[in-house]
């Protein structure tokens, strides 16, 4: 059984600090596995000797209450114990997407104020290419040292002296998680230790996860998917998190019967591939007592294949400012429900407002979904104006979505408000239409968005990814959508690619998307 310090010296720390339950849970059961990432198991106690040793590092190179500290580098055990070690004295971490481009990063790296940067080796370059306009006091290798890359697996084992635990408030920021860019430029989301704690709660809550749950996590832990959907859930209930460097369809295939998982989080795109994939049919998935869905709409046709292999799906909705997810959706009423994302989180509240601003009480009015309660993200850092663009005078922060809620109080999904089109003065919700092209067996993926029409306004165009061998016209679709959807919302143009514009996180982007059409010659 490993040692462990009690990292307090008498200072008071909220319970609710990321890296105080985290602390707590060990006390508990320091033997019990909490990481296995590349057949290597750190149990929980391996896990906070890392948490403290990395915390002494970070202090040693000024890293203080509230300084920021990046990390670069793909998914492992080394996110999480950097995340925890920075908690641990009071400072804020940024996760970094490992596939932004250099100016990418440059722009979040100086956004955020880091005074220190974690990164691994495959990351080096690309940060050193952009060194002189970086705003960082350090810069720490994950792995072996290199020319100003000091490593810190060798200044862990120098390390002596462990700091004391930093004393923390619910409502100090804890992370700073960029949004994913659908939209365009990213935007720093404040989340605080309360943040965390209410969205951890309303997992734990809903989905009855427990300590003796495995869970696979695939999805990138620089999106709230990967980190706050069951990640970091799973570790405060005491389960074991089994991770991936990265999505590998086949490679998930394989580790659900291996490590006899039991809970996993994927996008819907994942779960396609997935069950495109060559040994989908043959694989054993009886361990899994759920998947958790979410970061886009799931389309019926997918639902339904993953229903027939008797797994059941929680769906739900959620975004980066409200620390992930805001409803929830139960296996058990997906039938009933169907094309809901449910429910709001124990914590959580939602309301539709109309365009003035007005609450809409009736059942199956069309709104925009705002959202209060105790994981919705303090603001946006550095950036009062968008802060303010999105919380109302009565703090509900607006999302952007719009939905309606039926008798019951379930909440159904239309589309971005900046995503419905409108052609001949008809709104035209793009979901509602993807939703019926998925059914198509010519089509694999596909995404529909407006597009400059003379005539009418806007015109709605289908963007297909096919399946091997399959062919489709325009005509042989609007034929077979024109039973399910009104004229006026088929499509007037259909455009074939290799692949549609996803984000790390696989999220659309549908302004990708956008831009590409207005390349094509034929659209104004």
């Amino acid at each position: 059984m490993e040692k462990m310090t009690d990292g307090f010296s008498g200072l008071r720390s909220s319970a609710l600090g990321l890296a105080e339950w985290l602390r707590r849970r060990t006390l508990r059961a320091p033997h019990r596995p909490a990481l296995t990432c590349d057949d290597v198991t750190w149990t929980y106690g391996a896990l906070w000797d890392h948490v403290e040793r990395l915390s002494a590092v970070l202090q040693a190179h000024g890293v203080q209450r509230g300084d920021r500290v990046g990390y670069l580098d793909f998914d492992g055990p080394m996110f999480l114990a950097s995340q925890f070690a920075a908690a641990r004295i009071g400072a804020i971490f940024v996760p970094l997407n490992f596939r932004l481009a250099a100016p990418e990063l440059a722009f979040i790296i100086n956004d955020a104020g880091l005074r220190l940067l974690l990164a691994g080796r495959e990351h080096q370059g690309v940060i050193d290419g952009i060194r002189a306009g970086l705003c960082c006091c350090h810069y720490l290798s994950l792995a072996d040292a290199a020319p100003g890359w000091p490593a810190v697996p060798a200044l862990m084992a120098q390390c002596k002296d462990i700091p004391p635990q930093a004393s923390v408030d619910a409502d100090d920021v804890a992370l700073l998680m960029y949004t994913s860019g659908t939209t365009g430029h990213p935007k720093g989301a404040m989340l605080t230790h309360q943040n965390i704690w209410s969205q951890n709660l309303n997992v734990l809550l809903t989905k009855d996860l427990v300590s003796s749950d495995i869970t696979l996590g695939f999805v990138p832990l620089f999106h709230v998917g990967g980190m706050l959907t069951v990640t970091l859930p799973t570790l405060l209930a005491g389960g074991h998190v089994v991770l991936q460097r990265g999505f590998d369809a086949g490679a998930v295939l394989q580790a659900i019967p291996r490590y006899r998982i039991t809970l996993a989080f994927a996008v819907p795109a994942m779960l396609l591939f997935m069950s495109q994939h060559a040994d989908f049919d043959r694989t054993d998935l009886g361990s899994l007592r759920l998947l958790s869905v979410g970061g886009a709409p799931m389309p019926e046709p997918l639902l339904r294949l993953y229903e027939q292999r008797g797994i059941p799906l929680h769906q739900g909705y959620g975004m980066t400012e409200t620390s992930a997810t805001i409803t929830f959706l139960h296996s058990d009423r997906a039938a009933d429900k169907l094309g809901s994302c449910g429910t709001p989180g124990l914590l959580t509240e939602i309301c539709l407002k109309d365009l003035s601003g007005k609450i809409i009480s009736q059942a199956n009015i069309k709104g925009e979904v705002c959202v209060s309660g105790s994981n919705v993200m303090k603001a946006y850092w550095n950036n009062p104006e968008a802060s303010a663009a999105v919380f109302d005078t009565d703090d509900w922060f607006h999302t952007g979505d719009v939905g309606y809620l039926d008798d019951e109080g379930f909440l159904y999904l239309c589309d971005r408000i900046k995503d419905v089109l409108i052609t001949g003065g008809e709104n035209v919700y793009p979901a509602e239409v993807e939703n019926v092209l998925y059914a198509h067996p010519a089509i694999a993926q596909c995404a529909v968005v407006g597009v400059p029409d003379d005539k009418w306004g806007e015109r709605v165009v289908a963007v297909v990814v096919l399946k091997p061998a399959a062919a489709l016209t325009l005509e042989e679709l609007r034929n077979f959508a024109a039973p399910r959807l009104a004229r006026y919302k088929l499509p007037r143009a259909l455009y074939l690619v290799d692949a549609l514009p996803r984000n790390a996180a696989g999220k659309l982007q549908k302004f990708r998307i956008r831009e590409q059409l207005k390349e094509v010659a034929a659209l104004p």
